[in-house]
């Protein structure tokens, strides 16, 4: 029973972590856009970022429960929990990420947000990987600074 309780606590934790990705990223990246910083640009980091919101936003249009509040929800009934948060830090963590309002709320912020996730793509695109910029003989910006080879 403890176990299951540890392991929603653990899933709380992941989704906050996942929340913390796709908010803090965005804002990462357009510090890092603003001060030139060159990881920021990297694509495996952009087109993950893409895709975390990317799928926050396909759920929400399609109203599909996220796949982690399932698990949680799930493990806490087999803890013999209600599937609400338990400790200290399931709590905060809940708190944390889960808000009281309608559902359409949630979607059209998921959509503004990853709208924004997408105009920034496109306006500050990331660095191809090398293999891929040889293929098709782009080349980076002549500005040295934003060379990621460095």
């Amino acid at each position: 029973m403890v176990e299951y309780h540890i392991l929603a606590d653990l899933v709380v934790i992941f989704h906050a972590a996942y929340v913390a990705f796709v908010v803090l990223g965005l804002v990462a990246i357009l510090a890092g856009i603003a001060m030139r910083w060159n990881w920021v640009r990297g694509f495996t980091f952009r087109a993950a970022h893409l895709a975390a919101i990317a799928l926050v936003c396909i759920e929400a249009l399609i109203g599909a429960m996220c796949p982690l509040t399932t698990l949680e929800d799930s493990l806490r009934i087999k803890g013999g929990e209600a599937p609400y948060p338990g400790d200290f830090i399931g709590y905060w963590a809940h708190d944390l990420i889960f808000y009281n309002a309608p559902s359409w709320v949630f979607t059209t912020c998921y959509l503004i947000f990853g709208a924004l996730v997408v105009l920034v793509f496109v306006m500050a695109p990331p660095y191809l990987p090398r293999r891929i910029r040889r293929a098709s003989g782009k080349s980076l910006p002549a500005d040295s600074s934003l060379r990621p080879d460095r």
